[in-house]
């Protein structure tokens, strides 16, 4: 367990590190960031015609108002998280492909719903955008991130169980001997199976 905190946090850090740099930001970070405000935009706008999105922004085109998906809102320091928690727990490669796969997917399907709700509560009642976006959602996410962990380990627990031969069946046991009678001497006399340990005195020789 010391083996794995150790290892979690130090991969961890070195992904925040690696998310800050410049090269990052511009190349995956801020295309991300645009792309899924564009993804928000075109689920609303099913059902909303006002809503639009430009760059990393989400507007309402009726009202001005717009929410802007900074960094912490657009689920990648989430996906950091769990990573690195997948990195560092014992398990296959393949299977900590999966996990990177599904955990991706499951926490950025829950950011969009973030995002999308947050921008409907700004437009209602700022109180409630302001706890929502601070704690609510936050607290969201990152139990989003640890049960989508928990299920990973839960499915690697079963693969390995079920790869694992199964133990050799136990031996019955031996039947049970049946008992001898005793033998019958041929010259007509029974035979005894007792021992006389009883004294015998001993014959002195005649004169």
């Amino acid at each position: 367990m010391l083996r794995f905190f150790l290892l979690f946090l130090t991969i961890q850090l070195s992904l925040f590190g690696l998310n800050m740099l410049n090269w990052v930001q511009e190349h995956i970070v801020l295309p991300w960031t645009a792309l899924l405000a564009r993804i928000c935009a075109g689920l609303v706008t099913w059902f909303d015609s006002t809503a639009s999105a430009s760059g990393k922004v989400l507007w309402n085109s009726a009202s001005g108002f717009g929410v802007s998906i900074e960094a912490g809102c657009n689920g990648i320091e989430a996906c950091i998280v769990l990573f690195a928690a997948i990195i560092a727990f014992p398990s296959s490669w393949r299977h900590k492909l999966v996990g990177f796969v599904v955990g991706f997917l499951a926490i950025q399907a829950l950011n969009v719903v973030r995002v999308i709700s947050l921008f409907y509560l700004g437009q209602w009642n700022m109180s409630v955008f302001n706890f929502a976006h601070e704690f609510l959602w936050q607290a969201l996410i990152m139990l989003d991130v640890l049960i989508v962990w928990l299920l990973w380990v839960r499915a690697g627990s079963r693969e390995r169980a079920a790869n694992e031969p199964s133990p050799p069946p136990d031996e019955p046991p031996a039947p049970p001997v049946a008992p001898v009678a005793p033998r019958v001497g041929t010259g007509g006399g029974s035979v005894s199976h007792s021992l006389d340990l009883s004294p015998h005195a001993r014959p002195r020789p005649s004169v």
